[in-house]
């Protein structure tokens, strides 16, 4: 089942962000599915599949789009949409999954404190079919499903190659991308050689 809205008036991202959408211009929708084939262990999955449909779907119109771990979408170090995923468990399988998406595809500016909102239009200013864009996006997300997508989504990960700045409880470091595990869980390497390990929100990106 997928619900839409032309509007928000309390749209929200993760914990007590906010997400900010002009009415009418840009992709507000959630994506109701039982995944019960997706082992508790591998739920990351859910995660890649959505987040590589959207980048699919988005190369169409624009390039330099990335994806930042765990499931932002950006375009070089502005932010295009933000993804929500909440699970609810049974067993050993996941019995409801929902997917809040929020895509900033028409808006032109943008009036919250966000650092760095960035819409399509801004980026090749042109209006986009914002229902085009949705089926394209349902389109692959049933397909990626199916498939294993981690290379991909590894390959198209923001700050993918070379050491970059990040800070977590312990202070600021630099670091590279190794890998990201089966449950989500980041990998970095730092500049001192030392393999660090994050589950979501334990580490931040110095953008």
């Amino acid at each position: 089942m997928v619900v839409v809205a032309d509007y928000q008036t309390a749209g929200r991202g993760c914990g007590t962000n906010k997400w900010e959408s002009e009415r009418g211009k840009n992709l507000l929708f959630s994506i109701l599915i039982h995944p019960v084939e997706v082992p508790v262990m591998k739920q990351f999955h859910i995660s890649m599949a959505i987040s590589m449909a959207i980048f699919d779907a988005l190369e169409q119109y624009i390039g330099d789009v990335s994806i930042k771990w765990p499931n932002d979408i950006y375009w070089r170090n502005g932010k295009l949409g933000g993804i929500l995923i909440e699970n609810r468990l049974q067993g050993g399988c996941i019995k409801d999954c929902i997917i809040g998406i929020g895509l900033n595809v028409n808006q032109e500016q943008f009036f919250s404190d966000a650092p760095n909102p960035v819409s399509l239009k801004q980026i090749h200013a042109e209006d986009t079919d914002r229902e085009q864009l949705l089926r394209d996006i349902l389109a692959r997300f049933e397909q990626y499903m199916t498939q294993d997508v981690k290379a991909r989504y590894l390959a198209h990960l923001y700050r993918r190659k070379g050491f970059h700045p990040y800070t977590d409880k312990q202070g600021a470091f630099m670091a590279e991308l190794v890998d990201v595990e089966a449950d989500g869980h980041l990998l970095l390497r730092d500049d001192n050689g030392t393999q660090r390990r994050y589950a979501f929100k334990e580490v931040t990106f110095i953008i």
